[in-house]
């Protein structure tokens, strides 16, 4: 079975609440040199990006993907999914405690039942949701527009 490896590199200075990082998307060169500090995670960003933000973009990406491929093997195909990943971090807990995907989707010939139930499907076969199932609590909100 085929296999693929994506790979990202950071450069951290300093300690915890002070340091700061640089991030590097390797594979594909897309990113490079985006800052990345704890209080990018717990306050403002400010320019700079938290490992909740890049989480909640993969799982966003990979939900909507996922989605479209269980439409399309249902004989739906979408004119257009968007996807929100709303990614919740407990600073006290230390934990990433939500993620919350909020998908409005364009599908000709799909009632409202349909969309959420191909909506709740999609969330399972998405490999970030697998990842993250039974760890942190997934929410999907659907609406078909």
């Amino acid at each position: 079975m085929a296999t693929a490896e994506r790979r990202a590199d950071v450069v951290w200075r300093g300690d915890l609440p002070t340091g700061s990082g640089s991030l590097d998307l390797e594979s594909s060169g897309i990113l490079k040199g985006a800052g990345i500090t704890w209080a990018s995670r717990t306050e403002q960003p400010e320019g700079k990006t938290s490992p909740e933000e890049l989480i909640a973009g993969a799982h966003a990406g990979c939900y909507s993907m996922a989605f479209s491929n269980v439409l399309a093997e249902g004989g739906n195909v979408a004119e257009q999914l968007d996807v929100s990943a709303t990614c919740t971090f407990d600073a006290g807990s230390i934990k990433i405690t939500t993620m919350v995907l909020d998908v409005r989707g364009r599908v000709p010939g799909l009632d409202e039942e349909g969309f959420r139930s191909a909506a709740e499907e999609g969330e399972k076969a998405c490999p970030v949701s697998n990842a993250l199932r039974g760890n942190v609590d997934i929410q999907i909100n659907a609406t078909l527009v």
